[in-house]
């Protein structure tokens, strides 16, 4: 899964995207409003992070311009601001969650676990699983992954490189789209690392499940195919 936080407090922008990477999650930091709006533009999220003080553009004016534009990325306000008519302004202003400083890193990434869950369900209309294929059952607030029924133990990248596959199902998926959902922008990457994580995943999961697709990507076997 990948983040963008907008922090303009460098401490806390350091202490945040380190914890949340120690937790699994791929994570770009970023200090102003306009870098923010670039961001989004040329990178696809599964959630944003928004502090409200940033220093150029607002986060309030943020969050309104995002969704103008039909951005339907969740969007986590975080700030030191706890008054209720602030809570109010945000949520209507189209944010999905509100923190206030100080947080707890563990509670913060359980709302961004249901944020994301949330807008998994309104895009799949799927009631008691986040994604469905065939037998294959993803759940993304346990991040628990079930084929035929029988649970299966993926760590964390396993995951979201399932999960990205199962949304994309119907397309062929490219490294770089993978590397891009997994990776943020400082992490380092071998030239096998996602070769590595399909490796795993068909060793758990079935050697047909994801097909290669030579030259292009990978695409996640039909339904008659595991």
């Amino acid at each position: 899964m990948r983040l963008l936080l907008a922090e303009d407090d460098v401490l806390l922008g350091e202490a945040v995207s380190r914890g949340l990477m120690q937790l699994g999650y791929a994570v770009d930091w970023l200090t102003s409003g306009e870098r923010l709006r670039l961001a989004v533009k040329n990178y696809t999220y599964d959630c944003i992070l928004l502090d409200l003080g940033l220093p150029d553009v607002p986060g309030d004016t943020c969050l309104r311009l995002l969704r103008q534009e039909k951005l339907n990325t969740p969007v986590i306000v975080i700030t030191a601001r706890d008054g209720k008519s602030d809570k109010i302004r945000v949520l209507d202003g189209g944010a999905d969650d509100y923190v206030s400083k100080p947080f707890d890193l563990e509670e913060l990434a359980a709302r961004i676990r249901a944020v994301v869950r949330r807008g998994a369900e309104r895009a799949e209309a799927e009631q008691t699983v986040d994604f469905m294929c065939g037998t294959l059952e993803l759940h993304t607030g346990s991040q628990a992954v079930l084929l035929g029924g029988q649970p299966k133990m993926l760590t964390t990248k396993e995951f979201w490189l399932l999960e990205a596959m199962v949304r994309n199902r119907h397309r062929i998926v490219t490294r770089q789209m993978l590397e891009e959902r997994l990776y943020g922008w400082g992490d380092e990457l071998t030239s096998n690392t996602i070769e590595v994580y399909v490796h795993q995943l068909r060793r758990k999961l079935g050697k047909d499940l994801i097909k290669t697709v030579r030259g292009l990507g990978y695409r996640l076997a039909r339904t008659d195919e595991f």
